[in-house]
């Protein structure tokens, strides 16, 4: 893949025109001629929230319009779990495609999809080795959700270094943050330290979150005004932006 233009590797936020722009457009494929993209969400750390994570920005996406499939490539199946409650939930019309995937027939997985779908979200399991890198070398983009603890923060350079040797941008998301707190704005600011793109968007501890989760459905879907959904659209559109720009930036 291209280099990444330095809006990206450097920060995303709604004043870089770039992203911007990306953003707004609001085009089934960004605009271009480009094969489905690729979010892998990685953390060494079990819940961290991978799982949530993946749900709500594929449901999200498919609400916008994207063709959208999820790949669980975790042994515990969390995400086929939900997959399953979710078809019976709408009456076998999910409105996103499933599928499960040992550690290395992730390529093969993603590789179909590309050709028929917009967006490709890998779910991956709690651990760092020679298992994950299949997926962070077919992604376009590695999403790493962050719970609010030290704990979880240093468990994060694990997966930095592996997406830095695949040559991935990474996009950390604060996750399970109670708002107005110092850890929360400590962790902010550590944040904005790492070889990253730090998410604008914090999800905050909710409980939404895993109720919505334990129906098959995302956040968007049970609370269509609540601060939940707020969180998970704008997140979405961040996730977006970054797809758009790299993707013009690889096809450049």
């Amino acid at each position: 893949m291209a280099q990444a233009c330095p809006c990206v590797t450097a920060a995303i936020d709604r004043t870089c025109p770039h992203l911007h722009d990306a953003a707004t457009q609001h085009l089934g494929l960004w605009g271009i001629d480009m094969p489905g993209q690729v979010i892998t969400v990685a953390q060494q750390k079990g819940g961290s929230g991978k799982t949530t994570l993946s749900v709500n920005l594929a449901v999200a996406f498919a609400q916008m319009g994207r063709k959208v499939a999820v790949i669980d490539s975790d042994a515990q199946g969390s995400l086929g779990r939900w997959f399953m409650t979710r078809l019976e939930q709408t009456g076998g019309e999910p409105g996103v495609d499933f599928s499960t995937a040992s550690a290395w027939g992730v390529a093969y997985e993603v590789d179909k999809y590309r050709k028929t779908h917009d967006v490709i979200i890998i779910d991956t399991p709690p651990k760092i080795d020679s298992d994950m890198r299949p997926a962070l070398r077919s992604s376009s983009l590695v999403v790493v959700p962050i719970a609010a603890s030290e704990v979880d923060m240093w468990a994060t350079e694990g997966v930095l270094e592996l997406a830095a040797r695949e040559g991935k941008v990474v996009m950390a998301v604060l996750n399970r943050a109670k708002s107005g707190t110092r850890l929360a704005a400590k962790m902010l600011e550590q944040l904005g330290a790492l070889d990253v793109v730090p998410a604008a968007t914090v999800l905050a501890n909710r409980v939404v979150y895993a109720e919505s989760l334990g129906k098959g459905l995302g956040v968007t879907e049970v609370s269509r005004n609540a601060p939940a959904t707020d969180e998970v659209k704008a997140l979405t559109a961040e996730v977006d932006a970054a797809l758009g720009a790299l993707a013009k930036q690889a096809a450049e």
